[in-house]
């Protein structure tokens, strides 16, 4: 038989010394007297609109769902899920968590690739201010040159592009279900 379930709280020491004087006081455990107050106080809480108990739905994060799909519906499922590299039943619980919670997720690749790239496009920006700061303070320098800072610029400015629609790319997928993968 299980055993029911435990419910644990922290409290102040003082609050601990009162709860033990009056358990003592009743003569039962400090346990009880905690499981006492709990029913008043769920009681009160009842008669005044709170939830009867038998209509509170039991959640659980390990409940199951199940969902009937045509063979041709379940072949593009795997397809999908393959191509963002995710086990079907998850691709469809973040699925339909992204479109309850109008979220657009990354899968847990595409975050890392994207922020290793974040990492080195701000490597190679401290680098191009450091190059411009040495330009500005020494008009001769020639290496590199002016040009070749402004088309450095200019490729890390298309990068930071490439990442923003890659986002919506990725965003527009989920809240839309489409099957492009934002590759």
């Amino acid at each position: 038989m299980a055993a029911p379930p435990f419910v644990a709280a922290r409290v102040t020491p003082e609050m601990k010394t009162l709860l033990r004087t009056l358990a003592e006081r009743e003569q039962i455990t400090e346990s009880a007297l905690v499981r006492q107050l709990l029913e008043v106080t769920l009681r009160r809480s009842a008669m005044e609109g709170f939830p009867k108990l038998h209509v509170l739905e039991k959640v659980s994060r390990d409940a199951r769902l199940s969902v009937r799909l045509r063979h041709e519906d379940r072949t593009l499922l795997s397809a999908r899920a393959t191509a963002r590299g995710m086990a079907s039943a998850t691709y469809v619980s973040v699925l339909v968590r992204s479109h309850l919670r109008n979220l657009a997720p990354l899968p847990k690749e595409e975050l890392l690739a994207f922020r290793h790239s974040i990492t080195e496009l701000k490597a190679v920006g401290r680098n191009l201010n450091q190059m411009a700061k040495a330009l500005n303070q020494d008009v001769r320098a020639t290496v590199p040159g002016r040009h070749e800072v402004n088309a450095m610029i200019k490729v890390a400015e298309g990068l930071r592009d490439h990442f923003k629609a890659i986002l919506k790319a990725n965003e527009r997928c989920w809240l839309q279900g489409h099957a492009e993968t934002p590759h």
